[in-house]
């Protein structure tokens, strides 16, 4: 299974709105039209809204396509990629490397190694981690026991021989290279609110049931620029028939 974006070019995007009449505003429909040129004359399109798939052309010839987005009141993000007629209706939204849907928040991704105890659990924090963690609760960083691993690690004796728990991540199943000798380290995420636009650090710090605390771990400065805001309306100004030009104005 596999998808390209080799050969497609000029991806265009126009919100359509619901409706014109006269010189009322315009107001702004979920429907827009992508269009685009693609050299690849045996293959469909797909198109992916926000990392969601959205739509699918049913011709090779079709170069453009309606689709809804999820909000008529924010910015969206638009992935084009052309498939193979017979996984046209398969979803690769999670192979696809997009934005966020949301580029307002911070996601934090964290490698847990097997030697944290069983009951550690995070805390993440804006200033350095002297305040009040923004997680609402501690984020566990074994949720399960079955994820931890090695000899004594774990759950003694319940795994094979020398080897606590069955379900831990094995060498060259998780983020290679990050883990213990033979054993690849695997992963958790925590991701912000919906920050305003400025410069922000975030920090983490690991304790156990018994109030040990870690080192605080600070990453370096991240930029949040939230989208621009759409036009509230659209209002018409003049229209010519014989040329069929619409001139529109733009209200905030």
């Amino acid at each position: 299974m596999s998808f390209s974006r080799e050969g497609i070019n000029d991806v265009r995007t126009c919100v359509l709105p619901d409706a014109i009449a006269g010189s009322d505003a315009v107001a702004f429909s979920r429907s827009l039209l992508v269009t685009w040129r693609s050299a690849l004359t045996d293959q469909l399109h797909q198109v992916y809204i926000d990392g969601c798939l959205a739509g699918v052309t049913l011709d090779p010839d079709q170069k453009r396509l309606v689709v809804q987005t999820s909000s008529s009141s924010g910015a969206s993000h638009v992935d084009l990629v052309a498939v193979s007629p017979a996984e046209a209706y398969i979803d690769f939204a999670d192979q696809i490397d997009s934005p966020a849907a949301n580029p307002t928040r911070i996601r934090l991704t964290l490698l847990r190694r097997q030697d944290l105890p069983l009951d550690a659990v995070v805390n993440v924090y804006f200033d350095n981690g002297s305040g009040t963690p923004l997680n609402e609760t501690p984020l566990p960083v074994w949720p399960c026991w079955q994820d931890k691993a090695g000899l004594g690690l774990a759950q003694f004796g319940v795994g094979d021989f020398g080897y606590d728990a069955a379900a831990a991540v094995g060498l060259g199943k998780g983020s290679f290279g990050y883990g213990q000798f033979g054993l690849d380290a695997d992963a958790i995420e925590w991701v912000s609110r919906a920050l305003p636009l400025g410069q922000y650090r975030v920090a983490v710090r690991v304790c156990d049931a018994q109030g040990n605390e870690s080192d605080i771990s600070e990453t370096a400065i991240v930029t949040i620029a939230p989208p621009a805001q759409p036009a509230a309306a659209l209002e018409v100004v003049t229209f010519n028939e014989q040329a069929n030009q619409l001139i529109l104005s733009i209200l905030d």
